[in-house]
């Protein structure tokens, strides 16, 4: 098996039955043996209950209860794939899929570790953003390099990894929130992985569910807990 997608999911009952088909139906052209890994993130929607009649030879689902957060979801897919490339993307697509034959070209041909998406290399990269989530992304983008001197576009949402890699690095992170990409990316470069990034853009909005006020100032602690938790192990 060459190929697996990793998709975390929380409450994601009215999007996901979609998301399935459209994903299956795009990964089948890359690579007929592919895996999908749905990780039910402690849903009370009854999500899994949708889920569970159409798993198969290329339809996977994990999960537990209570709900943990979209690192701890994203960890369990990574270190539950099989796909000799492992990548990672969100339950509503927002990236779209266009993007992964390129993505994976650059893990099988050109031989890097792993590969992030990054909207600030694509022109259109945050078109079309609400302005609130546009100055959340930015501001903490902004924060992210000062902390730690990382180049890239932490919390895009589709990256992929070789095996070996996300085998290596979801073994060692422990975040279950949404600074999880901090962590991920901070032990790969302290590594020394060989880390290339992909121009995307967003291709579907939906309203975050990231609460500027209500998460800010967790996210910041986060940060600083893992630059400190990183640097010490």
């Amino acid at each position: 098996m060459k190929l697996s997608l990793v998709i975390p999911a929380y409450n994601e009952k009215a999007i996901i039955a979609d998301t399935v088909k459209t994903v299956m139906e795009r990964l089948a052209r890359i690579d007929p043996d592919y895996e999908l890994v749905v990780v039910d993130d402690g849903s009370t929607d009854g999500m899994a209950a949708l889920l569970r009649p159409l798993e198969g030879a290329h339809l996977r689902l994990e999960g537990y209860s209570p709900n943990r957060g979209k690192g701890a979801a994203v960890r369990v897919g990574m270190l539950a794939a099989e796909g000799d490339y492992v990548f990672c993307t969100d339950a509503d697509l927002a990236y779209g899929l266009e993007n992964i034959p390129s993505m994976l070209d650059k893990l099988e041909e050109a031989g890097c570790d792993l590969v992030i998406g990054s909207r600030r290399l694509n022109p259109e990269g945050y078109k079309d953003y609400p302005p609130l989530r546009l100055l959340t992304s930015k501001c903490f983008g902004l924060l992210v390099r000062v902390l730690s001197g990382l180049p890239y576009d932490t919390q895009c949402g589709i990256k992929g990894y070789t095996r070996a890699a996300a085998q290596t690095l979801f073994s060692q992170c422990s975040t279950d929130g949404f600074a999880f990409d901090f962590e991920v990316l901070l032990r790969a470069r302290k590594a020394g992985l060989d880390i290339e990034q992909e121009g995307v853009s967003i291709v579907n909005h939906r309203d975050s569910k990231v609460n500027l006020l209500r998460d800010s100032a967790r996210m910041f602690r986060d940060l600083l807990r893992i630059k400190d938790q990183v640097k010490r192990s």
